[in-house]
């Protein structure tokens, strides 16, 4: 493992690095016999109808990318709740958890949300790290928000059911949202200059 970190802060692509830590490691510990065991792994995890959900969900994330569809989506959002105070924050955080329930994948809706909620938040004076930090938090929404793809993986994993893993992260996931929700009105409260609302302007359809 901290191999593994020391190669990606050298900037080595994640795939390679991980790819080549596991082999080196693997050939040290087991010596060749370790590729006597690399088919019967590799039929067992094409033969899981699980994990077929993986692929999927990827490319469902990046459908709503690549066709703007998200977007649009915090666009409308942002017009709906600009006109609170932190009414931007507050509907970034929705459309993350929207994103998240729709694609799992928290690369697609970081890079979505990022690419275009941080720019108004910039021009309308939100504080930088509120804006940025609100973001972030949106974006690994993904990871609990049914459906997951980690919790299919771990399902897959633990040997449970998909579906009560799902249904034991919805009110963990529901909290989640309300309690970045209420992060969000308390600081209109006490910071009101680090979260403003939208000019009316900004507002109209």
């Amino acid at each position: 493992f901290g191999v593994a970190l020391i190669m990606l802060m050298f900037g080595f692509p994640v795939a390679f690095t991980f790819g080549g830590v596991a082999l080196f490691f693997g050939i040290f510990a087991e010596g060749m016999d370790l590729f006597a065991f690399m088919p019967y792994r590799i039929m067992s995890v094409m033969q899981n109808t699980v994990l077929m959900a993986v692929p999927l969900f990827i490319f469902m994330g990046v459908v709503l990318q690549r066709t703007k569809l998200a977007e649009q989506l915090l666009t409308s959002m942002g017009r709906l709740f600009g006109g609170l105070p932190g009414g931007l924050a507050i509907s970034t955080i929705l459309v993350g958890a929207l994103l998240a329930a729709s694609t799992g994948v928290v690369g697609a809706s970081v890079v979505a949300m990022g690419l275009i909620s941080l720019p108004v938040m910039q021009r309308y004076r939100y504080d930088q790290s509120v804006a940025a930090g609100t973001i972030a938090a949106a974006g690994t929404l993904a990871q609990i928000v049914p459906p997951s793809l980690v919790l299919i993986v771990m399902a897959d994993q633990l040997g449970v059911s998909v579906g009560d893993m799902y249904l034991g992260a919805v009110w963990p996931a529901l909290i989640i949202v309300g309690v970045y929700c209420a992060y969000i009105a308390i600081l209109t409260v006490v910071r009101p200059k680090a979260v403003p609302a939208l000019p009316p302007e900004e507002r109209r359809l």
